[in-house]
């Protein structure tokens, strides 16, 4: 394509994210960021109320935030128990893709 409109679909790019992540407070990206980091080191699903007891965040509040996470697409997705099994980019999921962490974290990649 011409460099002039690859430049211009790379100028968009901040603008799609602040649109599609407009949505989330400061407590969303609180959750967002612990599970990312959790789910390797505890390498199994993560139940709201652990999220809410590790973040002091109440109950009610982490499962709105976890319903609005997941239904934006955006970050994570739930068993039906409600646990959460994967942060993009981790999973306790088996998938084809490992990752291991220069902690020594074994995981696989969402």
């Amino acid at each position: 394509i011409p460099r002039a409109d690859w430049e211009q679909a790379l100028s968009d790019i901040p603008r799609h994210f602040e649109a599609r992540l407009g949505f989330m407070s400061q407590e969303h990206h609180l959750v967002r960021n612990f599970v990312v980091r959790e789910i390797p080191i505890k390498a199994q699903a993560l139940s709201p109320l652990y999220i809410a007891q590790k973040l002091d965040l109440s109950p009610e509040r982490t499962d709105s935030i976890l319903e609005d996470l997941e239904k934006h697409l955006t970050f994570l997705y739930r068993n039906d128990q409600g646990a959460v099994t994967w942060g993009y980019p981790v999973t306790v999921e088996r998938t084809p893709h490992h990752i291991t962490f220069s902690t020594g974290e074994h995981i696989y990649a969402a």
